[in-house]
């Protein structure tokens, strides 16, 4: 069982998605992001599967929350930097977790 300890090793910010790149080279159908989380951290790069349900013009500008302290990951020519947070939807399709309300960018989740 994870306890509060583990929780707290988890930095999940708010951030903002500023570009997206088709990923033709991932095994699935994904994205590559830059997404801003304000001065602390920085921009940061993430690849995610979001095709089936968002479109780049859709992705533009949306707030998401994702995970900025996990070592980088390589996923074929990328390095992702950070997890982008998601749920499978109805079809097991990732629908992103984000804030109702917008909030400024670089907020921690707690």
């Amino acid at each position: 069982m994870a306890t509060i300890e583990d929780f707290n090793k988890l930095d999940i910010r708010v951030g903002r998605i500023i570009e997206i790149e088709d990923f033709p080279d991932a095994r699935k159908p994904s994205y590559k992001l830059k997404i801003d989380f304000g001065k602390d951290i920085g921009i940061k790069k993430s690849c995610a599967q979001l095709v089936k349900n968002y479109s780049p013009e859709q992705l533009k500008g949306k707030l998401v929350l994702a995970v900025v302290n996990f070592p980088p990951r390589q996923i074929g020519p990328v390095t992702s930097e950070v997890l982008t947070l998601g749920i499978p939807g109805e079809d097991g399709e990732c629908i992103l977790i984000q804030p109702e309300r917008d909030v400024p960018i670089g907020g921690k989740l707690y």
